[in-house]
């Protein structure tokens, strides 16, 4: 077991150095992972901070979401980058060992097989299928990776890590939650209030849900979909019964565990 961690590791370590040789000096030195502290807590100086080691950035749903729509997807790829890269440097300084590819490692196979791969496609090459394919693999792959990590911080797992390979929206649910949770968990190692994040906390309560929840109750339980139907009465239909209860002798809905409070601690 130690053997394959460590080939993990090294595996994981090598992606990152190879690819991180393949961004220009200026953007390198400027992704360069900062002090933890070293941006400002407001919304501008959140979204273009570079990574922070070795506790990383707290960012909110509302903000992720903000900065990334207008910008057509483009700030999520650097939130990718960011995270993986705190996750990442956070692994290395604390254990020793890495189980993810880092921001360089883990964002640009992807990027290079689609810059690579749909050029290729138009001239009907075979290769551009492959490359195209490989990249989607990779990326979902890395995606899950990070389910796992996020799941492995927090006292309890709250992601379904397969759920990456949901198709549109339900994928969504569970890449909203762990923006979510991951901004939460750095929050609280960095002893930084809870701030109320109102898209996460009241527009749309599942994404804050403080438990892993099927995909049974999700259909089920309306309450947690959006801010107008926190009202209506769970489904009562037989088919969205779960055959078993995953939330078993658990605090109850209402009841949130400490990590998840305004007032949360640190864990260590």
């Amino acid at each position: 077991m130690r053997q394959e961690e460590e080939q993990i590791s090294h595996f994981c370590e090598s992606m990152n150095e190879i690819f991180g040789c393949f961004i220009i000096p200026p953007i390198r030195e400027y992704l360069e992972p900062r002090p933890t502290g070293s941006a400002g807590r407001d919304p501008l100086s959140i979204v273009t901070a570079s990574p922070e080691a070795p506790l990383g950035l707290s960012r909110p749903v509302w903000l992720t979401v903000a900065a990334s729509l207008p910008t057509g997807l483009l700030w999520y790829g650097y939130y990718k980058y960011c995270i993986e890269e705190e996750l990442f440097q956070n692994e290395l300084q604390t254990t020793g060992k890495v189980t993810g590819c880092g921001g360089a490692g883990t964002l640009l196979p992807f990027v290079f097989g689609i810059l690579i791969g749909f050029p290729l496609k138009l001239i009907h090459l075979p290769l551009g299928d492959f490359l195209l394919s490989l990249s989607s693999i990779w990326i979902l792959l890395t995606q899950i990776n990070l389910y796992r990590r996020v799941n492995e911080l927090l006292p309890e797992p709250v992601l379904w890590e397969w759920w990456a390979l949901l198709p549109p929206p339900l994928d969504v649910v569970v890449g909203l939650r762990q923006v979510h949770f991951l901004s939460v968990f750095w929050q609280s190692e960095r002893g930084e209030p809870r701030d109320r994040d109102y898209l996460a906390d009241d527009l749309f309560p599942f994404i804050s849900y403080p438990e892993r929840f099927t995909l049974k109750k999700f259909f089920r339980t309306p309450s947690m979909w959006f801010w107008f139907t926190k009202d209506i009465p769970d489904l009562d239909f037989d088919f969205l019964q779960d055959d078993y209860d995953p939330t078993a002798n658990k605090k109850s809905p209402t009841e949130k565990p400490a990590f998840f409070s305004s007032s949360n601690s640190l864990r260590r």
